[in-house]
């Protein structure tokens, strides 16, 4: 009996022991970097068979030529690095404008019936809308100066941190607030010890949302409002169809998106250590 039991309890084991498939015991970096080859491998055979245009896909190599050029711009202090720089700004400013603005407004919807009732349906009502319509409004209202393109930045990248605050303030549960009214805690107590800490890994998740909104804000408003940005030398590329410069220019932006990003992770990290539910691969 007892080798029947042990026999049934090892069947058991094996049918929930959970499967691993070949590709996810690929190490992270190996599979990276399978996937970089295999991208600019078929990039490589589209142009070289010319399925695409030349003039619309520049070969890998082109581009290459274009990042070193533009690299080499940066480390000797160029008119591109000036240019980076000033979207560099662009894109601090508007995230750190998106943060004041979305969590003020977070706390106003998801603590008070006035908020939820009166304002989230106003804020859901403009997030609808196209927000690169509000564009030439900026330009107007602020003139061509970074300002305008500040504001457009800002503009898209609230609306994350709002629903995110909002959504973190409810996450503690019944019990908690019950607990914590028990015990004879204001709101605001309420607020700044229990809610506010539940819901931090929500906000989070708005601000790394936000950290990539902010982006497409900043290079929008340069890209339709001039300046002096990296948004602006790609138009000024795309016009000329130099198409590997565009590029290049891109990648170079991604890197910058990517660094705000990481250090909104790094923060998450950092001040929700206690959060166990980040999920693997290093994002979050």
């Amino acid at each position: 009996m007892t080798d029947v039991t042990q026999g049934a309890a090892t069947g058991s084991d094996t049918v929930w022991e959970e499967h691993v498939a070949v590709i996810d015991r690929i190490p992270r970096w190996l599979a990276m970097a399978m996937l970089f080859v295999l991208v600019v491998g078929i990039w490589d055979l589209v142009t070289r068979f010319e399925v695409v245009s030349p003039i619309i896909l520049p070969t890998p190599l082109e581009t290459l030529e274009d990042l070193i050029f533009v690299g080499n711009n940066l480390i000797s202090g160029g008119y591109m690095l000036d240019a980076l720089w000033t979207t560099t700004l662009t894109v601090l400013y508007g995230f750190l404008i998106a943060i004041a603005i979305g969590f003020s407004l977070g706390v106003l919807v998801g603590e008070t019936k006035f908020g939820e009732r009166a304002v989230m349906p106003y804020l859901v009502a403009i997030d609808t809308m196209p927000k690169v319509a509000f564009a030439p409004l900026f330009i107007a209202w602020l003139g061509f100066d970074i300002a305008s393109k500040v504001a457009l930045a800002a503009f898209i990248a609230t609306f994350p941190i709002v629903v995110a605050t909002a959504a973190g303030l409810y996450a503690a549960s019944e019990n908690e607030r019950m607990l914590f009214k028990s015990i004879g805690a204001t709101r605001i107590q309420t607020l700044l010890r229990l809610k506010l800490p539940t819901g931090l890994p929500y906000v989070f998740t708005g601000l790394k949302i936000a950290a990539v909104g902010v982006m497409a804000g900043a290079i929008t408003g340069e890209f339709l409002g001039g300046g002096k940005g990296f948004g602006a030398l790609i138009r000024q590329s795309a016009s000329q169809l130099d198409t590997p410069r565009v590029f290049a220019l891109i990648l170079y932006l991604s890197l910058l998106g990517l660094a705000l990003f990481f250090v909104v992770v790094w923060m998450q990290r950092r001040f929700v250590f206690w959060n166990k539910s980040d999920r693997p691969g290093g994002v979050g």
